[in-house]
């Protein structure tokens, strides 16, 4: 049933709509839904995972392919929101307020050792 909805997606989602995605799809996969199902350190250790495979892919210049950039980025975010889920953590409220406090937040340039992006 769930291929059946990703197969036949015609509009976009809500990162709420798609958290209850990942999470029907952790049920069935055995992937945990509730903290006493899983090992946090491990469900961050594989978003790093995941976020360090997409530096490989954006690396190998291979932005599309199925170890790409896009789709680690999106393995990231799938494993965010179900590490959100499980914390009962609204992540699309979650962004909009880090949105909102980073419009007061100033950042000293010359203090950090990057350039701005």
């Amino acid at each position: 049933m769930m291929e059946a909805r990703l197969n036949n997606r015609t509009m976009a989602q809500t990162l709420q709509q798609l958290t209850e995605e990942v999470m029907a799809q952790a049920k069935a996969k055995g992937f945990g839904t509730k903290l006493e199902d899983i090992n946090v350190a491990e469900k961050i250790a594989l978003i790093h995972g995941e976020v360090s495979e997409a530096y490989e892919g954006y690396r190998k210049k291979d932005m599309d392919g199925p170890h790409g950039f896009a789709m680690e980025l999106g393995d990231a975010i799938q494993r965010i929101l179900h590490l959100c889920a499980i914390f009962n953590i609204d992540a699309e409220a979650m962004i909009m307020k880090k949105l909102e406090s980073n419009t007061t937040r100033e950042w000293d340039w010359n203090a950090m050792n990057e350039q701005r992006s």
